[in-house]
C-alpha cells in the first residue's frame, strides 16, 4: 500500500507557482500553475524499470522521508521584492530537488547493497541533509522509549522494549559480544578463548534462548559483572564515529548540529547524544588521507594493534565483500599483501572481512589489490567474473569520497 501510495503520489507531482516572472519588472512574481515530479519520482521509475525491488523502494522511500517544509520568513532568497511566503516555495523546491538526488544515489547503490543497509543509508543521508530536523527525530524516539510487562490468559509473562537510539545500540553490542561464536566473527587465538567458544557453540540452547539467559544475567549481575563473565572476550560498547570539522556548529538553542553514525551497522546518530556522549567517556581523534587512509598508525608486526582496527573500522564500516552486512566488529583484517611474503601490517594495505569472507577468499582462489591509495579490487578465481571494485560502508566515507567537482551528487547540493 505504501509503494502504491508512493506511485501515485509522484505521478501526480506538486504544484509549482514560481515559474513566472513579469517581464521587465526585474522581481519575482507568481506565474501559471505547472505540475513538478514529486521528489521520489526517480524510486517509481527505478521501481517499475526493474532497477529495484519493491523492497529497496519502499527502504530508500522511508529512509529518506519527507523532506523538511520551509517556514515563510523573510525573502531573502529571490530579493526584498519577493513574499515570504514565494520564498518558502523556492525553498521547498529546492530541498526536494536534493532529496531527489539523493534517492538517485541510492538507487545506484541498490545493486550492491542488502536492504537493511540500504534503509540505514538513506536514514543517515536523510540525517546529513537535516541535522535539525535528526535531533528532533531522535527525541521523538526518546520520548516514546518504553518497557512493558504483561501476563496471557496461560500464565506466561512476556515483556516489550521500545529503545531509543543509543540504548537499541548498546543492547545490540552485547548481544553481539556475547554470542559471536554463533554468529560469526573474529577467530580465537588464545586456547581458553577458543574452548569457550566450542563449549557456546556447542550450547544445546537456542539462539533466542542464550541472549534471554545472557539478559537475566546481566540484570542480575548489574554494575558488579565483570565484562569477561558476562560477555566473553569483547567487552561490549558502542563507538559513534563524527567528522571532527562538524563539531563546530549549533542551532539557536545550543544543541549540536552534527549528523555522527555507529561503528557497527552504520545507524545516524543525533548530535544532541555525540554531545553528551563526549562529555562522559571522550573521543579518539584519527586523521586521515584524502583517500581515507588513517595516518601514522602503521606496524611492521603480524597483527593489526587495537588502535589499527579503530582506524580501519571507521574507514571500512564492516565487511567490504560485496552485498555483506556483518558489521566491524565482526571482522577480521586481512592483509592485502601476504605477510608472509614480506606485506606490511599497514593501515592503506589492510581491509575489513568478516570471518566467513575472509575463509572463502583464501580457500577459493580469491584475491584483494590495491594500487597506491586507489579502490580495494576484488578479484574472482581465473575465469569466474570481472573484477569487483569494493567501497566503504561506513558513514564518513562522504568525507574521503567526495562527489565530482561538476556538482552532481547530493552532498555537493
Amino acid at each position: 500500500m505504501r509503494i502504491g501510495q508512493a506511485l501515485l503520489a509522484a505521478d501526480v507531482g506538486t504544484l509549482d507557482d514560481t515559474s513566472g516572472d513579469e517581464a521587465g519588472s526585474g522581481s519575482p512574481t507568481v506565474g501559471e500553475s505547472s505540475r513538478v515530479p514529486a521528489w521520489h519520482a526517480p524510486l517509481g521509475d527505478a521501481l517499475l524499470g526493474g532497477r529495484i525491488t519493491a523492497a529497496q523502494h519502499d527502504a530508500i522511500r522511508r529512509g529518506l522521508g519527507e523532506p523538511p517544509r520551509p517556514v515563510a520568513t523573510s525573502p531573502t532568497i529571490l530579493g526584498e521584492d519577493a513574499t515570504p511566503e514565494l520564498s518558502a516555495q523556492v525553498r521547498a523546491v529546492t530541498v526536494a530537488e536534493v532529496w531527489s538526488l539523493a534517492a538517485r544515489q541510492m538507487i545506484d547503490e541498490a545493486g550492491t547493497t542488502t536492504v537493511e543497509e540500504l534503509r540505514v543509508r538513506a536514514r543517515l543521508a536523510r540525517d546529513l541533509l537535516d541535522p535539525e530536523g535528526a535531533n528532533e527525530r531522535f527525541l521523538r524516539r526518546y520520548e516514546a522509549r518504553a518497557f512493558r510487562v504483561w501476563t496471557d490468559a496461560d500464565g506466561v509473562q512476556h515483556a516489550r522494549i521500545d529503545f531509543d537510539d543509543e540504548m537499541g545500540a548498546w543492547v545490540q553490542s552485547i548481544l553481539a559480544a556475547a554470542l559471536r561464536p554463533r554468529r560469526g566473527g573474529p577467530r580465537f587465538v588464545d586456547p581458553a578463548e577458543q574452548r569457550a567458544a566450542d563449549a557456546l557453540t556447542d550450547d544445546p540452547r537456542t539462539n533466542d534462548q542464550l541472549a534471554y539467559d545472557l539478559m537475566m544475567d546481566v540484570l542480575r549481575a548489574g554494575a558488579l559483572a565483570s565484562e569477561k563473565d558476562g560477555f566473553g572476550a569483547r567487552q561490549p560498547g558502542v563507538r559513534i564515529v563524527v567528522v571532527k570539522d562538524g563539531l563546530s556548529h549549533r542551532d539557536a538553542f545550543g544543541r549540536l548540529l552534527a549528523t555522527a553514525h555507529l561503528e557497527d551497522g552504520g545507524a545516524p546518530i543525533a548530535g544532541t547524544t555525540v554531545d553528551r556522549t563526549l562529555c562522559v567517556v571522550g573521543s579518539t581523534t584519527i586523521t586521515v588521507d584524502g583517500s581515507g587512509n588513517p595516518l601514522d598508525v602503521g606496524r611492521e608486526q603480524r597483527l593489526f594493534t587495537s588502535r589499527q582496527r579503530i582506524a580501519l573500522a571507521a574507514r571500512d564500516g564492516g565487511c567490504l565483500w560485496p552485498m555483506c552486512d556483518r558489521p566491524a566488529s565482526s571482522c577480521e583484517l586481512h592483509h592485502c599483501d601476504h605477510y608472509a611474503e614480506g606485506g606490511r601490517t599497514d593501515t592503506d594495505r589492510g581491509i575489513m572481512l568478516c570471518r566467513h569472507h575472509h575463509m572463502a577468499m583464501h580457500h577459493h582462489g580469491w584475491r584483494i589489490t590495491r594500487q597506491a591509495n586507489g579502490a580495494f579490487v576484488l578479484h574472482p578465481p581465473p575465469g569466474r567474473a570481472e573484477p569487483i571494485e569494493l567501497h566503504s560502508r561506513s558513514g564518513s566515507r562522504w568525507a574521503w569520497d567526495p562527489p565530482p567537482r561538476s556538482g552532481t551528487g547530493w552532498r555537493a547540493a
